[in-house]
């Protein structure tokens, strides 16, 4: 990505991740994120008292966490409409109390939030919002590029795409593969230390935004593309769309949740089929990318023992005729699907 395109963010460690109030692990997966993916930047956990779900992590105070080495108070809710509700003021003032940056990827900006403003002006601390798109993004053009790109998708958001995507580019980096993670959503930006949240850009500017995302590059190098939403999303369908014509794929996973019925946070829409997101897929991202094709099937079996999983990958590589892993449990199956990613 050209320098001048790129949204850097050095962020300051290490972290306390916030919770919130969060009862769905789907809303936090941010802090589970970075828990996962950059554990050597978090310290600890910080939640209120009604929040259900934990990282595993020490539980502290923000002054607490200072007194120990944290220097910014990350917020792990990915909440619907990406809001900073009242309930969270007297902690986040906690944590700016403390000395402590505030860091979030939500749409509301905190600068833009006077009483966070006013509170960090007094203490000296900084608000940083990772979910701001560079300035002047271009219009796409659909030119098809150098080099070769791979796109999750998935059946429904939240369960996996950015996981996958990094288990994949790490893993076909390990195999002396030329690929390159690309960040497009809060949390990959804040593992990668790069990338653009593709939803925070204007609706015009979203398939260009995904073309700068990952552009053109050596014939052998791939870009592994972070996957949002899900084209069967009633709510989020429209940039799922954007970053599936803006990154034009070669190739494509298929992320899904077996135990997950319901679309997530939309009551009434069923999760669609496997199938039905494979043939979706190849039918819109042809548009960009005539030779686009389906790699295989990335299962999120987090719910499953491990007898019930393998029986659930087995099942569904019989079904759709193509690969099917869990990337992190690893293994025979998801080197399988490695294999199919580096074709």
């Amino acid at each position: 990505m050209p320098a001048a395109k790129r949204a850097v963010h050095a962020l300051p460690a290490p972290y306390l991740l916030f919770l919130g109030d969060a009862v769905e692990a789907g809303f936090a997966k941010t802090a589970l994120g970075l828990r996962d993916w950059a554990p050597d930047r978090c310290l600890g956990e910080y939640a209120l008292p009604t929040a259900t779900v934990t990282t595993g992590l020490p539980r502290m105070t923000p002054a607490e966490a200072a007194a120990a080495g944290a220097r910014a108070l990350v917020i792990g809710v990915a909440n619907q409409g990406g809001v900073v509700p009242a309930s969270w003021m007297p902690a986040l003032l906690a944590a700016i109390a403390a000395g402590l940056d505030l860091v979030a990827g939500l749409h509301t900006r905190l600068g833009e939030i006077p009483v966070l403003r006013d509170a960090a002006a007094q203490a000296g601390t900084r608000l940083i919002d990772v979910r701001v798109p560079p300035p002047d993004l271009p219009i796409a053009t659909g030119a098809k590029r150098s080099g070769r790109r791979l796109l999750t998708v998935g059946t429904d958001c939240a369960l996996g795409k950015k996981y996958t995507a990094l288990a994949i580019a790490r893993g076909l980096q390990a195999r002396g593969v030329d690929a390159t993670f690309r960040a497009s959503g809060q949390t990959g930006i804040m593992i990668a230390g790069e990338g653009i949240a593709i939803d925070a850009v204007v609706a015009d500017f979203a398939a260009g935004a995904a073309e700068l995302l990952s552009p053109a590059a050596a014939d052998d190098h791939l870009d592994v593309i972070e996957g949002q939403g899900s084209l069967f999303h009633p709510s989020y369908a429209a940039v799922s769309l954007a970053l599936l014509h803006g990154s034009q794929p070669d190739l494509f996973v298929v992320c899904h949740q077996p135990a997950r019925a319901l679309i997530l946070g939309t009551p009434g829409y069923q999760v669609p089929p496997i199938e039905a997101v494979i043939e979706q897929t190849v039918a819109m991202g042809r548009l960009t990318n005539p030779a686009i094709r389906c790699a295989g099937i990335s299962l999120n079996t987090a719910a499953l023992g491990d007898r019930e999983a393998d029986a659930e990958i087995e099942r569904t590589a019989s079904r759709v005729g193509l690969p099917v892993a869990d990337p992190i449990r690893g293994g025979t199956a998801f080197d399988r699907l490695l294999d199919a990613c580096a074709r």
